[in-house]
C-alpha cells in the first residue's frame, strides 16, 4: 500500500527525538541543593535540564525581572506591588530554617545556649568575647574559652540575611533601631564577609571560635556544631524538621493558605525561631511560551512526585493544602496575549 507523502513525512516527525528543553534558574544558595535534586531526578523522566547558579535570593529577583532566567528563587516573599509591577509569580517550594552555628573546641553541638538580644549584641559588635557575662549567664555550668568571638557574615544580597535579620530585628529593639532586615548589612568592618551558604559552612569548620548563621541543610550534611535557640515561648530548642513544622502551623500559611509572611518568631514550645521558606518566581506573562510550560512543569512533578526528595536534603515539604494554592498561582500564568497556557502535569 501507498501511503500519502504527508502521512510519510508526519510519521518520520514523530519518528525523531524531541530536543530536551534546558531550563535556567538563578538565586538562592540555600535552596540549591533542593533544585539540583529535583533537576537530576527529574531529567531521567524527560530528558529536560536545569541549569541553577546559586548566586543570593537577591541577585534571583533580579535576574527574574530581566528575564535572564526561567525563573528566580529567593528566601524572602516578593510584595504583592512588586509581583504587580514586574509581571511575577511567586510560590513556596519548601520550608527550612536558619541556623546559628558555632565553632567551639571542647563544647558539644547543642551545648551552647543563646537567645535573641545576645545574638543580636554579638553580630552587632557589642560582644567580641565568648566567656563574656551576657553569654555566661545564659549557660550555667558551661566552661566558655576566654577566646575572641570571630563573626563570618554574607558579604552578597542573601535571603538567609534577610531571614536572620528579620528575626533579630523581632526580638532586639537595639537591633531594629540600628539594623533593621534586609538581604545585605552594613556589618562592623571586624566581622569576615564571605559570599554563599557553602562559603559559609567552610569558614566554620576551619575557624575555632568562629560564630555565623547558616540554612539548616549545609548543618546536616557539613556536621556543623550549632547553638541551641531561644524561641518565643521561651524554650530552649534544637533546630529541626519537628520545629519548622511547628513555626509553619502557628502561621497563616497552614491556617489560611497564605504565604507572604514571614515565619520568623512564631508561637509554640517546639517552633524554631528562625524558620523560612523558600520561594520560585518566575513570569506571569510568558515571554517563551516552551521554557515557561517546560518551567512550570517541572515544578509540578517536583510537587507531585519529589516529596521524598525534599526530605533526602534536609527541608521540610509543604502542606497539602499548601501545595493547592501553589497550583492555582501556576494556572494564572498566560501568554503575551492573557491567554492561560495550556500545559499538563508531567
Amino acid at each position: 500500500m501507498k501511503y500519502p507523502h504527508y502521512l510519510i513525512s508526519l510519521a518520520l516527525l514523530l519518528t525523531l527525538p524531541v530536543q530536551a528543553i534546558e531550563l535556567k534558574g538563578a538565586g538562592s544558595s540555600a535552596a540549591a541543593p533542593l533544585y539540583r535534586t529535583w533537576a537530576e531526578s527529574y531529567a531521567k523522566t524527560n530528558g529536560n535540564t536545569l541549569t541553577y547558579e546559586p548566586s543570593g535570593s537577591s541577585s534571583g529577583i533580579k535576574k527574574i525581572k530581566e528575564s535572564s532566567v526561567d525563573f528566580g528563587a529567593s528566601d524572602v516573599a516578593l510584595s504583592q506591588a512588586d509581583l504587580k509591577k514586574y509581571k511575577l509569580i511567586q510560590f513556596p517550594s519548601a520550608i527550612s530554617g536558619v541556623v546559628v552555628v558555632v565553632n567551639l573546641p571542647g563544647i558539644r553541638s547543642g551545648d551552647l545556649r543563646l537567645n535573641g538580644e545576645v545574638i543580636a549584641k554579638i553580630f552587632s559588635g557589642q560582644i567580641d568575647e565568648w566567656n563574656d557575662p551576657l553569654i555566661a549567664a545564659l549557660n550555667p555550668g558551661l566552661k566558655l574559652p576566654g577566646k575572641t568571638i570571630l563573626p563570618f557574615v554574607r558579604q552578597d544580597g542573601s535571603g538567609t540575611t534577610y531571614n536572620f535579620t528579620d528575626y533579630l530585628s523581632k526580638v532586639s529593639k537595639a537591633w531594629q533601631t540600628t539594623f533593621g532586615k534586609n538581604f545585605t548589612i552594613n556589618w562592623d568592618s571586624k566581622f569576615t564577609q564571605v559570599k554563599g551558604s557553602s562559603a559559609i559552612s567552610a569558614a566554620i569548620r576551619k575557624n575555632p571560635y568562629a560564630i555565623s548563621y547558616v540554612d539548616y541543610n549545609y548543618v546536616v550534611q557539613d556536621k556543623l556544631d550549632v547553638a541551641r535557640l531561644q524561641n518565643h515561648d521561651g524554650r530552649y530548642v534544637m533546630p529541626s524538621a519537628e520545629g519548622f513544622s511547628a513555626a509553619l502551623a502557628a502561621s497563616g500559611w497552614k491556617t489560611q493558605g497564605t504565604f507572604e509572611e514571614m515565619l520568623t518568631d512564631k508561637s509554640g514550645p517546639k517552633s524554631w525561631p528562625l524558620t523560612m521558606g523558600t520561594f520560585i518566581i518566575t513570569q506571569q506573562s510568558a515571554k517563551n511560551i516552551e521554557t515557561a510550560i517546560a518551567t512550570l512543569q517541572f515544578f509540578t512533578w517536583a510537587f507531585i512526585n519529589g516529596d521524598q526528595l525534599v526530605n533526602s536534603v534536609d527541608f521540610v515539604r509543604l502542606p497539602d493544602a499548601l501545595q493547592a494554592r501553589v497550583f492555582k498561582e501556576m494556572t494564572t500564568v498566560t501568554d503575551s496575549n492573557g491567554k492561560p497556557l495550556k500545559w499538563n502535569f508531567q
